[in-house]
């Protein structure tokens, strides 16, 4: 039987049994626990970033490594590899240990192929990360560690230094904090998208924020990594042109369908005076509460055009911004995402690309090209000019709940650049914008920054080691199921797709960009793999997770036949079968809600408890709740354009908000045939949006799992659905 740790007893074992001396052996020793007394690593300096694994005697393992990274890296690839050892990024995932340490048949040896590996993405703090605490946090670390990040984007507390910044220039506690968005929203705030939404910001959240942070970096500079701290990117304020008259400030265009006269951002032009006198502020307050490793996001235009779209304003204004970025701090260098260039590609011609990054010294610049897995634009900027870049893997939007990516295709993207090495390509990187339910796309587009002996070098090899962590060592069929979810279903980017249970109803099409029901593999397949995953002997613990994961989507797809047949018995007037098409979409809602409900991870009890649990008093916990459920269901005001962008299969939420809604929209429709009249959808769609918005203001506590075994639901509702697809 393998040996289980959780985070807890791992930092206990860390602390208490092994007296770590370094940061590297206290990671052990918070991942292994026991085990890491029989790990032992040495720091070996050289000009190549290089780990080699070696067992000198029988359950005894050596690790070195010429940096912190890579003594993690070969620590992670030993525990993979020779163990089938799975870390999750999540703290209330076990690790499950060996009962003893295997010994290797070879060293396993692996280096750097480039020397920047990012992770993160602005939105991943509000979709995923907006209500953890130090424990989450403190296991995400260890992850990057352990999949060799070394430069992760650093965004918690944010507003505690802006805080204190803009009361130096005279404005109040009570217009900032309204200024601020709510927690789960924030990202876009920062982002120059909106302000103000679910404000104002409470001050208990900006205080623990800031507590929270000083340890987030601590802790990742003690593992070898540079922190990629926020900068000074023109967003201020309104209130400010109110003290300092001779600013130049402009309103933002409207951004994600929100209204703008309650939620506009505003920016001031680089070339004001006033622009260098905040940048400075903020860097030295920010400085003096994080410290700095002298690399800072700045995203000055992200998905809103720039007040002017000349290529003169567009060159000087990237020059300027850089110019007080460099006042501030003289060895600064700015870190921006690329995203806009796509998001905005009609706007942000050729041109005015080269113009924009052409105006800051390509040393001084880092760029992220933040969407390579689907449309890499290093290829349609001439290798953006010269500046350096970090080839990154997106992977979902709003943390969706859907399988997708293409492990082929990254694996082949990643090699050209790798091989041919264009322009200045010096990283890779993840910049999911939530932690989705396809942890290994993530964990090997990472692992596409080393060269290593440990598997072959193909994707295929590459799943066949993932599965053998995730029970496939105790049953083949384990190994059997991942074999086939490589080769039929893992063939596709995401590119918002969802599943039509999280549709707001209608009878043709889907709703909003991110619920795209069609998927380009066949379903049969996806089924088969469920049940080689539902009857697999294994009790691996990442392996339940895979159970459900598998089975949810599965019963979301099929979901769309049901829909289909109910549109195609109204089109008929048949009321008989509209009804019974009805009850089979609610029995299969049931059914999913079911089997979601047996893992915590797929839990609106878990969701919300974290952010009622991040408040100190009832008025706190409801407030964070309130945020909560709007980010994953209306996302902003009621009938706006971002409603289901961040929608997720979780219990709860498929029984207590999609299953009534369809309910809703079957009934409404029934009656419509009924009465002789046609469906009104308009109509429809205004009640249907207001009864979400009244959703969001609720408190009914949900719990947090059922207590049914995953694989054995998992089991009975595969008979049952083999059943009735004969």
């Amino acid at each position: 039987m393998p040996r289980i740790f959780i985070a807890s007893v791992l930092a206990l074992a860390g602390a208490a049994t092994l007296q770590a001396a370094t940061p590297v052996e206290e990671l052990a020793g918070r991942i292994c626990g026991e085990a890491a007394a029989d790990i032992s690593f040495e720091l070996v300096p050289d000009s190549i970033e290089y780990y080699r694994v070696t067992t000198p005697v029988p359950g005894k393992v050596h690790i070195e490594g010429s940096t912190l990274s890579a003594q993690a890296v070969g620590l992670n690839n030993y525990l993979r590899h020779a163990c089938n050892t799975d870390v999750s990024w999540y703290a209330d995932d076990a690790v499950e240990m060996p009962p003893v340490l295997p010994v290797l048949g070879f060293p396993l040896e692996g280096k750097a192929e480039v020397p920047m590996r990012f992770f993160l993405n602005y939105c991943t703090f509000g979709y995923s990360m907006v209500y953890w605490d130090w424990s989450d946090w403190e296991r995400l670390i260890d992850w990057m560690a352990l999949n060799g990040v070394n430069m992760p984007l650093a965004q918690t507390g944010n507003e505690a230094i802006w805080q204190r910044v803009w009361r130096s220039f005279g404005l109040d506690d009570e217009t900032i904090r309204a200024y601020f968005a709510g927690p789960a929203h924030l990202p876009w705030h920062r982002m120059l998208n909106l302000d103000r939404f679910d404000g104002p910001l409470p001050q208990h959240y900006i205080d623990s924020q800031e507590q929270l942070q000083k340890k987030i970096v601590a802790r990742e500079r003690s593992l070898g990594m540079k922190t990629v701290l926020p900068g000074f990117a023109g967003h201020v304020p309104p209130e400010l042109g109110k003290v300092y008259s001779d600013a130049v400030i402009h309103p933002v265009g409207r951004w994600g369908g929100l209204n703008p006269d309650k939620y506009r951002s505003y920016f001031i032009e680089p070339t004001t005076a006033l622009f260098d006198t905040i940048q400075a502020r903020f860097i030295a307050e920010q400085t003096r509460a994080y410290g700095t490793d002298h690399i800072y996001g700045l995203d000055p235009f992200n998905e809103v055009p720039p007040p002017y779209w000349d290529e003169k304003f567009l060159h000087n204004v990237s020059g300027r911004i850089m110019k007080s970025l460099q006042t501030a701090d003289d060895k600064a260098r700015w870190f921006q995402m690329t995203w806009v260039f796509y998001y905005m590609n009609k706007e942000w011609t050729p041109s005015r690309i080269e113009s924009y990054l052409t105006g800051v010294d390509p040393d001084r610049l880092i760029l992220l090209d933040y969407y390579c897995d689907h449309t890499p634009l290093w290829e349609r900027t001439n290798n953006f000019h010269g500046r350096p870049y970090i080839w990154c893997y997106l992977g979902n939007f709003g943390g969706n709940s859907v399988l997708s990516g293409d492990m082929d295709s990254v694996y082949i993207r990643t090699k050209r650049v790798l091989d041919r090495r264009p322009g200045r390509f010096e990283g890779i990187g993840g910049t999911l914008e939530g932690f989705d339910i396809n942890p290994n796309m993530h964990t090997y587009a990472l692992s596409r920054a080393w060269s290593s002996n440990a598997v072959a070098d193909n994707p295929q090899a590459w799943t066949r080691s993932w599965a053998m962590a995730r029970g496939g060592d105790e049953d083949r069929a384990v190994c059997e199921a991942w074999d086939r979810l490589f080769r039929d279903i893992y063939v596709f980017p995401n590119s918002n797709y969802g599943t039509m249970v999280r549709n707001r109803p209608r009878m043709t099409g889907h709703f909003g960009i991110t619920t795209r029901y069609q998927f380009p593999y066949s379903n049969d397949s996806l089924f088969v793999a469920w049940g080689l995953l539902a009857n697999a002997k294994t009790d691996n613990k990442a392996h339940m997770f895979d159970v459900v994961n598998v089975g949810r989507q599965w019963l979301g797809n099929h979901f769309a036949v049901l829909r289909d047949g109910f549109a195609k018995a109204y089109e008929a007037k048949d009321t008989k079968a509209m009804r019974r098409k009805a009850r089979d979409m609610q029995e299969l809602m049931a059914d999913l809600d079911r089997l979601l409900a047996t893992n915590h991870w797929f839990s609106l009890g878990k969701w919300l408890g974290d952010a009622r649990g991040y408040g100190d008093t009832d008025t706190l916990k409801n407030y964070y709740e309130t945020n909560a459920r709007h980010i994953i269901t209306t996302w902003s005001e009621e009938g706006d354009d971002l409603n289901e962008y961040a929608n997720r299969d979780y219990a709860g939420l498929v029984r207590n908000y999609y299953a009534p809604r369809w309910q809703m929209f079957t009934d409404a429709a029934i009656a419509a045939v009924e009465a002789g009249k046609d469906f009104d959808a308009d109509k429809f769609e205004r009640e249907v949006a207001h009864w979400e918005w009244e959703w969001t203001k609720g408190h009914e506590p949900y719990p947090m799992v059922s207590g049914e075994d995953p694989k054995a639901v998992s089991k009975a509702l595969y008979k049952k659905y083999k059943s009735k697809l004969r």
